[in-house]
């Protein structure tokens, strides 16, 4: 049923026109794209997709991906690794298409020669199967079991568009799946970087990748983070919430897809219950918000848990009386600014204090 419905949906995009064309094999980069230094492109390969945060988290699997309790937004079964590497910094990925009859094994080996030759250090390795997850699925699909790449993106954070090059490595079907996750040392700490090859199975719009090896890389550099959000003190929450009824936060943080409060948040949580002293009858709504990334339930509950894990808090660790505190998550239903762009979906990405009386 779940083909039956996504090949509908293929069909209905393609009539749409050429906004929708099929995947061609490229002759050059995509314009803007460049390699990372740190690990540079198999000889003969192209750049068909390219994204560089400037800061940003990065988790890294040391294990085995494995089933646990829960569903994706998409409806997959979640699959977690028991080891896995948290770290922070300059992010850049980077999916290249490989000359033809290069096969996954071949690939890797290279990139690992790379990783070695500068001094670094293999973390993980593992292929098909044993990664983990449904082997023969990228970073599309849902009602089913969760992949290796879905573990790093799902298809809906593609900036690509659909049908294209880029889309088409990264949304396709995947057979011979190789992956390495690796450390290179730097003057200023480690880099981390991911290689994960495979062959593309897809035989209708990107029929012209099929049978071809492609490799998304990942590279983490380490870099310090910009200190420019400026945490709002009690008096101005105050103010705000004297005019508007409402004040949004942004110095709440949390990792990605989860309500685990990061302990950066601990200066805006001070400032709330400072606000809560300062007025005995205050009483208020955390409200949690996301971006339009994923489905509309899945961020529903997701902005629900996370303001509910801020009123837990708050009682928890800075003495704020329950009875003035209520949670709620309202998703994606009222963006502060265009989804279009990433500056927009992180201002969508917030926390709001709403007055209750």
């Amino acid at each position: 049923m779940f083909m039956k419905v996504f090949l509908a949906a293929l069909l209905a995009l393609a009539a749409q026109g050429p906004a929708f064309a099929d995947a061609t094999i490229p002759t050059k980069d995509i314009a803007g794209a460049k390699d990372n230094p740190l690990l540079k492109r198999y000889d003969g390969s192209f750049i068909v997709s390219h994204e560089r945060l400037a800061y940003t988290d990065f988790k890294i699997p040391l294990s085995k991906l494995e089933a646990i309790e829960g569903r994706d937004r998409m409806n997959n079964q979640r699959f977690q690794p028991k080891k896995e590497l948290e770290v922070e910094g300059a992010r850049t990925r980077i999916a290249y298409l490989l000359p033809a009859d290069r096969s996954p094994l071949e690939v890797l080996r290279n990139y690992e020669d790379v990783v070695k030759a500068a001094g670094g250090e293999v973390l993980f390795t593992c292929k098909g199967e044993d990664c983990g997850g449904d082997p023969k699925r990228s970073s599309a699909g849902g009602g089913g079991e969760s992949s290796l790449m879905m573990y790093f993106f799902v298809e809906s954070q593609i900036k690509d568009k659909t049908f294209s090059n880029g889309a088409c490595a990264q949304a396709s079907y995947i057979d011979d799946q190789r992956f390495l996750a690796a450390k290179i040392p730097q003057s200023a700490g480690d880099a981390y970087v991911t290689v994960q090859t495979f062959l593309v199975n897809d035989t209708l719009y990107c029929k012209e990748f099929n049978g071809r090896t492609v490799a998304v890389v990942h590279v983490l550099e380490p870099k310090p983070r910009d200190q420019k959000m400026v945490v709002v003190k009690a008096d101005e929450m105050a103010r705000t919430i004297g005019s508007t009824g409402r004040v949004a936060l942004y110095g709440i943080f949390f990792d990605t897809d989860k309500s685990d409060l990061k302990s950066e948040s601990g200066p805006t949580l001070t400032e709330i219950a400072q606000l809560l002293k300062s007025d005995p009858k205050l009483a208020i709504l955390v409200v949690g918000h996301t971006d339009n990334q994923g489905a509309y339930d899945y961020n529903i509950d997701l902005s629900r848990r996370r303001a509910e894990a801020v009123v837990k808090a708050l009682a928890a660790s800075y003495g704020a009386d329950t009875k003035r505190l209520r949670g709620a998550g309202v998703g994606m239903l009222a963006p502060a600014a265009s989804n279009d762009a990433e500056d927009g979906r992180a201002k969508n990405r917030r926390v709001e204090i709403v007055k209750l009386n």
